[in-house]
């Protein structure tokens, strides 16, 4: 299971859009803040497959703890 809280949806609002292509960048915003780094994160061993992670913001970037 995995969660976003509100500060990470802002994160992802203010990387995600661009007034000349709308909401388009938010694929890339989402690969580059979460899907990446939490794949990272999975094949390191950080989380079990049943565990629930949380996501915020902090700092400009996402970051990740067990929930």
């Amino acid at each position: 299971r995995f969660e976003l809280d509100d500060s990470a949806l802002d994160l992802l609002g203010n990387y995600g859009y661009d007034p000349v292509y709308g909401a388009r960048p938010l694929k890339r915003a989402i690969q580059t803040l979460i899907e990446n780094p939490l794949a990272k994160e999975v094949l390191a061993g950080r989380y079990a497959p049943r565990d629930t992670v949380r996501a915020r913001a902090e700092g400009g970037r996402i970051v990740f703890e067990k929930a």
